[in-house]
């Protein structure tokens, strides 16, 4: 029979390992929770929920600095963009669709289009820590998404089929510029 102090000892390497890991990721849930808290009452475009769960739910945003967290709300619109480009392009497929509403899909599939080089450059701009560069490139999507939506507005009646996917774009993009100012400005948050 084996000493009980075998079995403690194991167990007891097991809630130590178990306390550092469930503390670390509290911490990184603490940078997230206090990034978004930080950039939401700086911006009102900007919703609490939304960049929380929106920087969570991004792979390894649990062990990010500010600085990864940045990065990863960069690739969270080029992903956005990629996939609403998709998807517009299946929405002109419709055979039935209104003329009107065709051309303003196609303006915007170019918008979206244009977006996709602009938000690489972004990446690139904020990997070099050019934050001014990086900005200007990603005040372009968000310029893109409102005349994509202004699009639709122009004749009474329309729907836009693309105002969620305008929207999270919108405000990916604005989480991205707030986590750089935060980083130009100090580096930390709260």
């Amino acid at each position: 029979m084996k000493p009980l102090s075998s079995f403690f000892l194991p167990l007891s390497l097991f809630l130590s390992l178990f306390f550092l890991i469930f503390h670390s990721s509290k911490g990184q849930s603490t940078l997230i929770q206090n990034t978004c808290k930080t950039c939401s009452k700086d911006d009102p475009n900007i919703k609490f929920g939304f960049c929380t769960s929106s920087l969570q739910a991004a792979p390894a945003s649990q062990c990010a600095t500010l600085r990864g967290l940045g990065m990863i709300s960069i690739r969270l619109i080029r992903y956005n963009v990629t996939d609403t480009r998709c998807h517009i392009k299946i929405l002109m497929k419709e055979k039935k669709l209104d003329p009107y509403i065709r051309r303003c899909l196609s303006d915007c599939f170019d918008l979206y289009s244009d977006a996709i080089p602009s938000i690489k450059l972004a990446m690139k701009s904020y990997n070099a820590k050019k934050y001014y560069d990086a900005n200007i490139q990603i005040s372009s999507i968000m310029d893109a998404t409102t005349t994509c939506e202004d699009g639709f507005k122009e004749k009474d009646g329309v729907v836009s089929p693309l105002t969620k996917r305008n929207e999270i774009t919108f405000q990916l993009s604005a989480v991205a510029l707030s986590v750089m100012n935060l980083i130009k400005n100090n580096g930390s948050i709260g």
